[in-house]
């Protein structure tokens, strides 16, 4: 058997409520008996253990110490444990500590010392500057017995056969127990009540006869002969005659004699109330119910457990600690992440990022805060969403690449990311809109991709020969824009698109004609522009408020005046005032197209040249160039100066 101790208060509240209410089951039972209460304190994490524990007779809780942070003067963080589990040793949780601590396994640890004292416990765990307090915490509680499980068997033996008990079962067993003691005790105290009345009736009868009993008493030669005398005279059994014998001379003044009249009054009250108690049940368990209480008032005390909320078993997130950091992703799918402390505010006006080392054509087209906890949503070109956390990315320097998407993502030979999504959670308000090369459109409520699987979810069902272009969330509320190779814009409401399961084909975005295909997507707000580029580096802005919203599946309208000479559009996006894009050619040329610089024009126009190309070079596509507004990496003296 393994039964934890409990607060005595909250046991006896249970055991009364189940004195006074027999139906009561486990459920009710657990409104007072919380559940153990250790004397060395601690916190049990979770409710299911208990009440697996409390219905069944088994279960296994998890308890942990207590502990808390405190800052010191120099800026430190240290980890205090006041309180360890229940039957933990204080010198061996030690020794496994300084363990961890020498073979590396918690290296944020710089010193551990023993405070305790009368006033109780005190071990403190030193930190690094560096080190996050609630990470170290987490990684005690996972490496060592500052979390510990108990199991529970609520064995006990029931009429000499062994049997696990219910919360219930072991309550009532422990009523049933207490009816039969205070049953036999009260019989008891009857009959010691019964036989001290009989003596007294004795005694009040000598009294009342004093002067007989004394002459009675001279008279006989010996003590037998009295006795016999008074049983015979006063018709008195052998031991009321033997405490008259015994009786002292002291009884025989007045003041005595009212105290034998008056304890015999209370003997008798003391009798009649005894017998009521045996005769009615309900008054025995209400005299059980009153001594159980008086026991509570004298010695129950603070419960010194608490029980929290259960966590799931400790992941490897939890052992990161949740914090802001810049996200990177190139244009070439390099990703990583580094400590947002790289950066510090900057006035209006950032150039961008610079300093890394990418290669020719590269640049960074995706950079964002996000915390570590983060999920990041990609979309491939064949279809697929993956995800990752964002502490899943490697951590890299202010001038490293990064680590390729393919050696970080289960992509198949010709598959590529063509989107990025951030996120915490899964708004239900929220959509993805996928559009792809051949027009066609799905939409999909967003929490349809909260999945933890790591060989990636379909996102759309394509037609053979079709791939994805690009991905947009939404808030299901917004216009969409499609533009077309052939320099078709097709404004719509995504009303228009009804939300549809990860594993379709989607509906008709935009009605092509031969050869043209789907080259952008964007959100059309009133107050940004569309920007196109031909192949031939010939570009324009035109206000979105200049495209009429149309219905989906229709053809759109000219969003630039094709000729020979100028090509083909190879790109469009919706930008608004103060962005950067990045035209990038055929041969990897990589130009900063600063939207500021780019002429707003009509609809139906050629556009100016936007950049100059070599003869035989085209543009391939064009991306936004993630800007760095607001942050710029930290100067070497602001480290010297720490």
């Amino acid at each position: 058997t393994n039964i934890p101790p409990h607060n005595l208060g909250e046991v006896i509240d249970a055991t009364v409520a189940l004195i006074q209410n027999p139906e009561a089951d486990v459920k009710e039972l657990m409104r007072h008996i919380k559940g153990p209460d250790f004397p060395t304190g601690g916190i049990v994490m979770g409710y299911e253990g208990l009440r697996e524990a409390y219905e069944t007779g088994r279960g296994v809780i998890r308890v942990r110490g207590r502990a808390h942070v405190e800052q010191t003067k120099s800026g430190r963080s240290r980890i205090v444990i006041t309180e360890i589990p229940y039957q933990v040793n204080k010198a061996r949780l030690t020794e496994r500590i300084a363990e961890l601590v020498r073979t590396k396994k918690l290296t944020g640890i710089i010193d551990l010392r023993d405070e305790s004292d009368r006033s109780g416990m005190r071990l403190v765990v030193e930190l690094r500057k560096e080190s996050a307090p609630q990470v170290v915490l987490n990684q005690l509680y996972k490496h060592t017995q500052l979390q510990e499980s108990f199991g529970i068997i609520m064995l006990a033996l029931v009429g000499g056969v062994p049997r696990v008990l219910n919360l219930r079962d072991a309550l009532a067993g422990y009523v049933e127990h207490q009816l039969e003691v205070v049953t036999r005790r009260t019989r008891f105290e009857l009959d010691r009540a019964q036989k001290r009345a009989h003596i007294l009736e004795g005694l009040l009868v000598a009294l009342a006869n004093l002067d007989e009993v004394i002459a009675l008493i001279k008279k006989s030669r010996t003590v037998p002969d009295a006795k016999e005398g008074l049983m015979k005279r006063f018709k008195l059994s052998e031991e009321q005659a033997q405490a008259i014998l015994d009786m002292r001379l002291q009884r025989l003044t007045g003041l005595e004699r009212d105290k034998v009249k008056e304890e015999h009054q209370e003997l008798l009250k003391e009798i009649a109330r005894l017998k009521e108690i045996l005769a009615d049940e309900n008054k025995l368990r209400a005299l059980i119910v009153e001594e159980l209480l008086e026991i509570k008032k004298k010695y129950a005390d603070q419960r010194r457990t608490d029980i929290v909320p259960d966590y799931e078993d400790l992941e490897i997130e939890d052992l990161i600690a949740d914090e802001e950091v810049v996200v990177t992703i190139t244009h070439s799918g390099y990703a990583k992440r580094l400590p947002i402390t790289t950066y510090r505010t900057q006035k209006r006006g950032g150039k961008g990022v610079t300093g890394m080392n990418l290669k020719e054509g590269d640049f960074v087209e995706h950079l964002f805060v996000a915390s570590t906890h983060h999920y990041i949503h990609f979309i491939s070109n064949r279809g697929k969403s993956y995800r990752l956390k964002v502490y899943e990315l490697p951590e890299g320097s202010r001038t490293s690449r990064g680590q390729a998407l393919v050696n970080l993502l289960p992509l198949e030979a010709g598959e590529k990311i063509c989107s990025v999504i951030a996120t915490r959670d899964y708004p239900e308000d929220a959509y993805l809109v996928i559009a792809t090369r051949r027009g066609m459109v799905k939409k999909t409520p967003f929490r349809s991709y909260d999945s933890p699987r790591k060989d990636g979810l379909i996102a759309i069902r394509l037609q053979e020969g079709d791939e994805v272009i690009d991905t947009r969330l939404t808030n299901g509320e917004s216009d969409l824009m499609l533009v077309t190779r052939e320099g078709q814009a097709l404004r719509f409401s995504e009303k228009d698109c009804r939300p549809m399961g990860r594993d379709t084909q989607g509906v008709r975005g935009i009605s092509l004609s031969p050869g043209d295909e789907v080259i952008a997507l964007g959100i059309a707000s009133e107050d940004a522009d569309l920007f196109v580029i031909t192949e031939m580096g010939y570009g324009k802005r035109t206000a979105i408020s200049r495209y009429p919203r149309r219905h989906r599946g229709g053809k759109g309208v000219k969003t630039i005046a094709k000729t020979s000479e100028k090509g083909r559009v190879a790109g469009a996006r919706v930008v608004k005032e103060n962005q950067e894009l990045m035209a990038v050619t055929v041969e990897g040329v990589v130009i900063r197209v600063p939207v500021d610089d780019i002429s707003r024009m009509g609809r139906v126009t050629q556009g100016v040249r936007v950049m100059s190309l070599r003869e035989e070079d085209r543009v391939a596509s064009v991306a936004h160039l993630a800007s760095r507004e607001g942050l710029e990496e930290k100067r070497e003296e602001d480290e010297e100066e720490e």
